[in-house]
């Protein structure tokens, strides 16, 4: 059972669109949690002034009915309020106005290779597609994975972890759901009340000089069962699936997974994670540490599932880089355009989305069902036959 999502849609145009093709029938969808997703999405200091036009909400056009999904394809709508002002300059229709061309690459940005690519002269045509701003569909769409994956025990989480200089300290225990109450209250979605003012008083400094800042976020999944995705093929290793929808996102430009690029310096004895028997408290097979965050051949281990991504510092900002005329060849400055300055609380959101729709779509594809109902009996076939009910690991 495969799952698919597309998405539709420019920065400035109408609206953005959403198309979910194969969720069982009959789970069930709350409006106000999809439309909370939406909203934190446009969370975070540092963020621009779009976000004080647009209050993004994802209205389904087809699919569900009296809040569960049929069976079939589901449409969702994102409206692009922001469009009453652009209206002239990206009306998919021939306008009488004279719309002036842009000429003037970003340095970071897909501006120039998708001209030369798509045989573009106005670069318009490529960075409204190419724009962040398409993310909110993504979220739009994650909300429906979310809503999937929460039916059958599992959560999805996340928190900023570095920006710019400023990296939250390390932890002696590994988090739980329970940590993260209050995470989208904080102003860059932090978990540390220290390093959350020095994260805010940073972007601030650099906002001032017109700079954008990078930082890194962390994503935690809980409640995963044992061996969602696969060995037997490059094509079916979740760790692989999941890192290339993480750098699909804009401006993303690494990813790890549990210990990830530290596990370089570490011994072997010290970088796998030790697997013990059933003990006396009830525990079955089980691990002490998860150094592999929750990955082994290209498989879910049961544990907490961690992915850390990297997002460097947007293309668009106030202090234009330098750049070429595509018009003339000659020496010019960059695009300018209302942007933010800080994307990183933002970003953790996305993320979020596009890991839960890799993982529901693992799901899909090894439980199958065509309701909500033979999903769940299948995985609690599952779990017999492994033996795994109550056996979930500690770390």
């Amino acid at each position: 059972m495969a799952l698919t999502l597309t998405t539709a849609g420019e920065s400035h145009g109408p609206g953005l669109t959403t198309l979910v093709e194969g969720l069982p029938a009959g789970l069930e969808l709350d409006r106000e949690e999809m439309n909370r997703d939406m909203a934190r999405r446009q969370l975070g200091h540092g963020r621009g002034g779009r976000m004080k036009i647009e209050t993004d909400t994802a209205e389904v056009t087809a699919g569900v009915r009296h809040g569960r999904t049929l069976g079939g394809p589901i449409a969702l709508q994102v409206a692009n309020r922001d469009y009453a002002n652009w209206e002239e300059r990206m009306n998919p229709w021939p306008v009488e106005a004279e719309i002036p061309p842009v000429h003037m690459p970003r340095p970071g940005h897909a501006d120039l290779v998708g001209v030369w690519k798509y045989g573009h002269e106005d670069v318009r045509n490529i960075l409204e597609r190419a724009s962040a701003r398409e993310t909110a569909a993504r979220v739009a769409g994650g909300a429906l994975a979310k809503a999937f994956l929460r039916a059958v025990g599992v959560e999805i989480r996340s928190h900023v972890t570095q920006i710019g200089p400023v990296v939250i300290p390390e932890r002696e225990q590994p988090l739980g759901v329970g940590d993260f109450e209050g995470v989208d209250a904080d102003p860059v979605r932090c978990l540390d009340a220290e390093a959350s003012k020095a994260m805010v008083a940073h972007i601030t400094a650099e906002r001032k000089n017109n700079e954008s800042i990078g930082g890194t976020y962390e994503v935690l999944v809980f409640g995963l069962h044992p061996g969602i995705g696969s060995h037997v093929s490059w094509t079916e290793r979740l760790d692989g699936r999941l890192a290339q929808a993480i750098c699909s996102i804009q401006a993303h430009k690494g990813v790890e997974f549990g210990d990830g690029f530290a596990l370089a310096a570490t011994p072997g004895s010290q970088a796998q994670d030790e697997i013990f028997g059933p003990d006396e408290d009830g525990e079955g097979i089980h691990r002490h540490t998860n150094h592999a965050g929750g990955l082994e051949g290209g498989m879910t281990t049961g544990q907490t599932l961690v992915v850390r991504a990297v997002v460097k510092p947007i293309p668009t900002i106030t202090k234009p880089l330098r750049s070429v005329d595509l018009s003339t060849g000659e020496p010019a400055k960059a695009l300018r355009e209302r942007t933010d300055n800080c994307v990183v609380p933002a970003a953790g959101v996305v993320g979020e989305a596009m890991i839960a729709f890799v993982l529901a779509s693992a799901y899909r594809e090894k439980f199958g069902g065509d309701h909500i109902d033979d999903v769940r009996a299948a995985i609690a076939a599952y779990e017999e036959r492994i033996g795994w009910v109550g056996a979930r690991a500690r770390a």
